[in-house]
């Protein structure tokens, strides 16, 4: 991450490096969705496989069903829909149409590793696919994708997404970690 005009790269106790004060548009845009990474990976670290099962109340949301979902989530809009690339593995041999929830619903058989494994690699991916979207065209790159009505998302759009799927399920993670061992935070 790239820090402001005359900031240093801040990291809070949890490991956390603080989005810029006085960034660009860029530079606060990847700031905040490195935050919201690294506190999903805050919330979902150190559990073994029985607490990445763990669900809360009513929902079946567990933090390993999560991170799949996240590492689908990075794939599907920084590889397959910015760049209309095929799924790499293991998106390539889904069939959706049979569960449509699968990320979901098969992290049960995945080990906390494999999990995190994915879930690296997808946002290695989705770095390097940012990385060569800011190069072709900056946040105004338009992804290969259409919408049912034709337009298309451009960079800008979907790295404020990735920040507001992170966010939204950082607080999910928050009352599933909370029930497992009582680690509580931001």
């Amino acid at each position: 991450m790239t820090e402001g005009p005359g900031e240093q790269l801040m990291v809070d106790e949890f490991g956390r490096p603080e989005p810029p004060f006085a960034g660009t548009e860029t530079e606060t845009l990847l700031g905040f969705l490195e935050y919201q990474r690294a506190t999903f990976a805050w919330k979902t670290g150190g559990l073994d496989a029985a607490g990445l099962r763990v669900s809360v109340a009513a929902s079946s949301m567990t933090l390993g069903g999560m991170i799949k979902h996240l590492a689908y989530v990075e794939d599907c809009w920084c590889h397959i829909r910015l760049f209309d690339a095929d799924p790499p593995a293991p998106w390539d041999t889904v069939d959706w149409s049979a569960d449509e929830d699968w990320d979901w619903h098969s992290a049960v058989d995945d080990s906390p590793e494999q999990l995190d494994a994915l879930w690296q690699e997808s946002v290695a991916r989705s770095r390097a696919a940012i990385a060569s979207a800011m190069a072709a065209g900056g946040m105004g790159h338009l992804a290969r994708f259409r919408f049912r009505d034709g337009r298309s998302p451009n960079l800008r759009w979907i790295v404020t997404h990735l920040i507001e799927e992170y966010a939204r399920h950082n607080g999910h993670a928050d009352l599933i970690r909370e029930s497992i061992d009582g680690v509580v935070g931001e």
